[in-house]
């Protein structure tokens, strides 16, 4: 009934099958539910819930009163399930979830559940738990699933929910229900599922529909066109006369008809070159594939290479070289293995120099536009009727009928808007693009919300409806568009014109793309002006200049985190953080979440607790459900639709978003991915990569363990590392006193403070160094950022023992330096700041030799004796207490095993490796 797994209404131990997604409706009267559930990990289930509860106005239920039509009291609720530990021979599976997490929390609770499976067939379940709140005290479950009949099951439970104490419980009937149990009965044919359950004095129905996400594809490609056929082309001509007999043109053309666009060719000495992209072939590797095979066919006699370029609008992303066109045909043939093709070809990212010189041989000019007409298609790209033209430079015009729903409007919980779109892209010039559409409502009744809005931010978003009843037909987009390719892996966009509906303005991004493939990152930045309600060229008064700046990066399972942080569209400044799982069939489901200094107090925001925005998403490639490969997405988002904290313009054309796609398939094991369409290479990782799961971190941890166990100082060497810090500490202890009457001389100057805010910040600036370190560094780089925050925990821990032992007063106190504090957790000896700095920074300076990083660590840990927090020996003692943690760990885990490099020679060449582990 919750939509989570389990039996009626209490959870079990399950989380369902890495990608599921589930959504369904069930009635438990008084509650009516639509819910959403996904395994965003395998581990992992989330659950959102749009609850009705009968009985309850949501705001009245007087004839023509604001509100009335808002029907049944409504609430969203957001629920989240852990298994702790999966199921095995002797154990159960156990789990910890929570119920209604966010918002105003009407159904929170917590709980605790173990299932087992019995039976060879393991089709008799078992669960028991206990919950805190709702569901509250013991509970337990029993699932059968009869052997002669698997798409049925019987169930029961015991119901712990305390209904009573539910919102408002007394006007509804949640007051007459009480715990007890509940049996049920299942059905479930392929994707669909339903059950009906008794309960004291009343039934329940649930209905429901599952779809595995981890599969690649749903339906057969069997309207997918045949890869080109080389029996269709003549005799390979010369070189001198390829151009004269037109080839060249041939094949443009025949790549055209593949649904390539901006296509190029170029013949460069004994090397053909080909320039293009292709809007409708979901995999790079794929595409490139189908080019090569159609250039094989064209290539003259004596070509040595082809070299493939892919583009998006226009900008190289990936080269593909190929050296030995024999063994290419061979392979595409299936006459030999990829291992022994791969010995030839070079896949690469792109630098300015792929370019393909627009027209350098004239090879376009004679090829006429065919088949650019006006065509009706019915099914396609995941429209059920579309009007469509488009000719090779990807010059489009389209008109799609749109449909949108908002919810939880006060004046009516569903409102909607049906239309006409009208789109039309022309390229102007190499990389400029006019992008244009048009939007003519023909049904809606969004205009009809009319509560004012009482944000006391710019209203940025609250006046949607003014827009949607200001004009029928406007113009959505009218832009200009210009991308450019700065260097190898950077990118550039300038727009300018109509954002959308409600913006126009200027503005440009960047993008930098590592060669390490995990992360990236970009800078957008608009000038933007509210455009009016008519949607045409009238404008409103408010201006504002965006600027955001985004940190994209990949973790295991496909999840890709983004931290957003900048200036918003109210004016309103913080961060916001993105994460996303994609699944094996392309489908990505995220969430977000925004933190701004911008005080939105619209319910359920107040002025002690304002509203942040937050909401989830989802996006389906069509390709899974069609029968002809595409490119084309679904999108979907659930998120306050009045709100103006935390809003962004949408993007003329985000970059990321743009090359997110051909990165991820260059960057997947040898790029080349289903290069072939071979039947027997279909099972190869290569080819369909599998999910890259989070290794188990114990094997590298007892390494690291013993290792520093092995190389443990010996007994001279604590004595004299002892005499040494000693020295040093008595040293320090020398300048305490007029050390510390000159800060309090000098106390509250400019120059005393900053010091002493700089000496706070320092250790969390030095462990996110390391952290940086850890996430975007190179394998010796991640290793050294391994143990410098091993230093640091070391460090602080024995840090803090020491502080409670030693108990020494604060200088700030003014008991006197050998007074004890009146507070061990917060004593003065030794400074826990400088342990961490130079615990941090140790194992840097000397894997790389810098000592200058002593002294960054040495001025900001003496910021806290300008502060008057520490002594100078607190300070020179928390710092010999971090170098010494520091050196340790450096000296025992510097040589790590998980990399190496090896030279090889052999008889005619040498062979060079490197290999590392992530």
């Amino acid at each position: 009934m919750q939509g989570q797994h389990g039996y009626i209404n209490m959870p079990n131990a399950e989380v369902g099958p890495d990608g599921m997604f589930s959504t369904g409706y069930s009635y438990d009267s008084p509650y009516g539910n639509f819910w959403v559930t996904s395994t965003l990990l395998p581990f992992l289930q989330i659950t959102g819930r749009y609850v009705s509860i009968t009985g309850i106005p949501g705001f009245t239920y007087v004839p023509g009163q604001y509100g009335s039509e808002y029907g049944r009291y409504k609430d969203k609720v957001a629920d989240v399930k852990v298994r702790l530990l999966q199921e095995n021979t002797w154990l159960p599976s156990v789990a910890v979830g929570s119920t209604d997490l966010l918002g105003t929390e009407l159904f929170t609770g917590k709980y605790i559940v173990a299932t087992k499976t019995f039976g060879s067939a393991r089709n008799l379940e078992a669960s028991v738990g206990y919950g805190f709140k709702r569901p509250e005290g013991l509970f337990a479950g029993l699932r059968w699933v009869p052997l002669a009949a698997p798409q049925w099951a019987v169930v029961a439970e015991y119901d712990a929910n305390d209904y009573s104490k539910d919102y408002l419980a007394d006007r509804t009937f949640a007051g007459k229900r009480s715990k007890g149990p509940a049996v049920g009965l299942e059905y479930r044919w392929g994707w669909l599922g339903a059950q009906v359950a008794r309960h004291r004095g009343h039934f329940s129905a649930n209905a429901y529909l599952s779809i595995p996400f981890s599969e690649r594809e749903f339906i057969p490609k069997l309207y997918e066109p045949v890869p080109y056929k080389a029996k269709k082309v003549a005799g390979q001509v010369p070189i001198a006369a390829w151009r004269d007999a037109g080839h060249g043109d041939e094949l443009v053309e025949a790549l055209v008809q593949q649904d390539f666009r901006n296509v190029r060719v170029e013949l460069d000495g004994r090397s053909l070159k080909v320039s293009l992209t292709n809007n409708r072939i979901a995999n790079m590797g794929r595409a490139v594939g189908r080019a090569v095979r159609t250039a094989l066919a064209f290539a003259p006699e004596g070509t040595r290479a082809i070299h493939v370029t892919y583009t998006k609008v226009e900008q190289p992303v990936a080269t593909y070289e190929f050296f030995d066109l024999g063994r290419l045909t061979d392979y595409l043939s299936g006459l030999v293995d990829r291992e022994y093709f791969l010995q030839t070809v070079l896949v690469r990212y792109s630098s300015p120099a792929d370019k393909v010189d627009s027209d350098r041989d004239g090879l376009l000019a004679s090829i006429a536009d065919e088949g650019s007409g006006l065509a009706v298609q019915v099914g396609r790209d995941g429209n059920m009727v579309q009007v469509v033209s488009e000719d090779r430079e990807a010059n489009r015009f389209k008109i799609v009928p749109k449909i949108g729903f908002f919810f939880n409007d006060p004046s009516g919980a569903l409102r909607y808007e049906i239309a006409a779109a009208v789109n039309y892209d022309k390229r102007l010039s190499e990389g400029t693009y006019l992008n244009t559409a048009f939007r003519l409502s023909l049904l809606e009744n969004i205009s009809g919300v009319t509560q004012p809005s009482n944000s006391l931010l710019p209203h940025v978003r609250t006046d949607i409806a003014e827009y949607k009843r200001a004009s029928r037909l406007k113009v959505n987009r009218l832009l200009i568009n210009k991308y450019m390719m700065l260097d190898e892996r950077v990118y550039a966009r300038a727009s300018a014109g109509f954002y959308e509906e409600m913006y126009r303005g200027i503005g440009g991004q960047v993008l930098y793309f590592p060669k390490d493939s995990r992360w990236a990152a970009d800078l957008t930045v608009d000038a933007l002006q509210q455009r009016g309600f008519k949607g045409w060229f009238d404008k409103r008064d408010y201006k504002t200049v965006t600027a955001l700046g985004a940190m994209h990066y990949k973790l295991p399972y496909d999840i890709t985190a983004t931290a957003r942080a900048g200036r918003f569209l109210a004016k309103d400044k913080g961060v916001r953080m993105e994460f996303k799982r994609r699944f094996q069939s392309g489908t990505e489901i995220g969430v977000w979440f925004t933190k701004t200094n911008g005080k939105d107090i619209t319910s359920p925001g107040s002025p002690s607790d304002p509203y942040n925005d937050k909401g989830i998403f989802l996006s389906v490639p069509l390709n899974i459900m069609l029968p002809a490969d595409s490119q084309v997405t679904a999108g979907f988002a659930l998120a306050p639709w009045t709100r103006d904290v935390g809003q962004m313009v949408a993007s003329p054309g985000d970059l990321y978003d743009l090359m997110e796609q051909p990165r991820r398939d260059l960057t997947t094991y040898d790029g080349l991915g289903n290069f072939a369409e071979r039947r027997d290479e279909q099972g190869r990782a290569a080819v369909n990569p599998p999910v890259r799961a989070m290794t188990s971190p114990w094997p590298a941890f007892r390494w690291r363990l013993e290792q520093s166990v092995s190389t443990t100082p010996t007994l001279p060497q604590w004595a004299n590392g002892t005499m040494l810090a000693g020295g040093a500490i008595l040293g320090g202890a020398l300048l305490d006193k007029p050390v510390d009457r000159f800060m309090k001389k000098h106390a509250g100057s400019r120059v005393t403070e900053a010091w002493d805010k700089a000496g706070k910040a320092m250790p969390a600036v030095l462990v996110g160094a390391a952290a940086g370190a850890v996430a975007f560094g190179d394998a010796r780089m991640q290793n050294i950022g391994i143990i410098s925050l091993e230093s640091v925990v070391g460090a602080a821990a024995l840090s803090m023992a020491t502080k409670r032992l030693v108990g020494r007063a604060r200088p700030h106190e003014e008991l006197g330096r050998w007074s004890r504090a009146s507070k061990r957790s917060d004593a003065s000896f030794p400074s826990n700041h400088s342990a961490v700095a130079f615990a941090a920074v140790t194992p840097f300076a000397q894997e790389y030799d810098a000592p200058w990083l002593y002294g960054l660590a040495t001025a900001g840990s003496l910021g806290r004796s300008a502060g008057r927090q520490h002594w100078v020996s607190d300070v020179v003692a928390g710092g010999v207490l971090g170098y010494a943690v520091g050196s340790w760990l450096w000296q025992a885990q510097r040589d790590n095993p998980r990399s190496h490099f090896a030279v090889s020679p052999g008889p005619k060449s040498l062979s060079v490796a490197w290999s590392g582990s992530y």
